[in-house]
């Protein structure tokens, strides 16, 4: 650690390289180990298993609450067939989601007769259609129209780093300044996508919603549950501050630190897992089906 007049800051130096490893511990033989993301060498498995959780992460938002009509979506590329990616169905609400269910959607954004044969949502066609495009380096992306991410959205500003959990954003956000109405269009999801930028994972879009991205569905529905708390949090603190007290903003510094580890695409996926074992325990696995 290094202090100046009392403030002190981490350093990485001494930690381990992978920013997974810093996180946990074993026992001093090396015998307990975390489970990592899976690594498959069958596509076909690698479908199956991407499905099973892409299942849980609809069932989660069910569980927060996320669910407003025909909206919100989750797509994730497929292993088998790279230029397609799966989706949840039109009008079916998160929470009776199963594997089943799920939709593949071909390169011309029609349904494929892979997977279920049900319609999509045509907003989300033209959203991740494009950033699927523009952003060959992940695999998921997540939208829907939760309470607190859609009011903050009103403000069209990105969150303060206020809080340990804030960091997962810090130079990770964007936010797409512009309302076109509701996304019927190939631009509007163009230009959404343009605001992500090239390394971003995940955007907030004015007087919309949230979106993120992920190298794994649990990631960016993990990303997108995190902006939509911290949404809350910033607007819990906005009242504060309205009334004379004054919030307290991470420095760049310390944000920074926190960022490289706890913005690691495995770490993102693994406080994902205890979500994703207990939605097996509460539903006796009724989402694999």
């Amino acid at each position: 650690m290094n202090g100046v007049n009392g403030k002190y800051h981490q350093s990485l130096d001494g930690l381990a390289e992978n920013p997974l490893r810093r996180t946990w511990r074993g026992n001093k033989q090396g015998t307990i180990e975390l489970s990592p993301v899976p690594k498959f060498y069958n596509p076909y498995q690698e479908r199956e298993w991407i499905k099973e959780h892409m299942a849980a992460a609809f069932r989660y938002w069910g569980k927060c609450g996320y669910g407003e009509g025909v909206s919100g979506h989750i797509t994730v590329r497929d292993p088998v067939l790279p230029d397609h990616y799966w989706m949840n169905p039109f009008a079916e609400h998160f929470s009776t989601m199963t594997k089943s269910m799920l939709v593949l959607v071909g390169p011309d954004g029609y349904v494929s007769p892979h997977g279920a044969q049900l319609p999509i949502n045509s907003s989300g066609f033209y959203i991740h259609s494009a950033i699927h495009k523009a952003r060959p380096d992940v695999k998921a992306a997540a939208h829907c129209h939760s309470i607190h991410g859609k009011t903050w959205s009103a403000f069209g500003r990105p969150i303060d780093i206020l809080t340990q959990d804030s960091c997962l954003f810090y130079d990770n956000l964007g936010v797409y300044q512009n309302f076109g109405g509701v996304v019927l269009a190939e631009q509007e999801g163009k230009n959404i996508a343009d605001a992500l930028g090239p390394k971003w994972k995940a955007c907030i879009l004015q007087n919309h919603g949230l979106l993120t991205l992920g190298d794994t569905v649990d990631e960016a529905v993990f990303l997108f549950g995190a902006l939509d708390r911290l949404c809350q949090v910033q607007l819990l603190a906005e009242s504060a501050e309205a009334n004379g007290i004054r919030k307290s903003v991470i420095s760049q510094e310390d944000a920074e630190f926190t960022a490289k580890t706890i913005q690691w695409w495995e770490n993102v996926y693994v406080n994902f897992q205890p979500e994703y074992k207990l939605l097996l325990q509460e539903t006796n696995g009724a989402f694999l089906k």
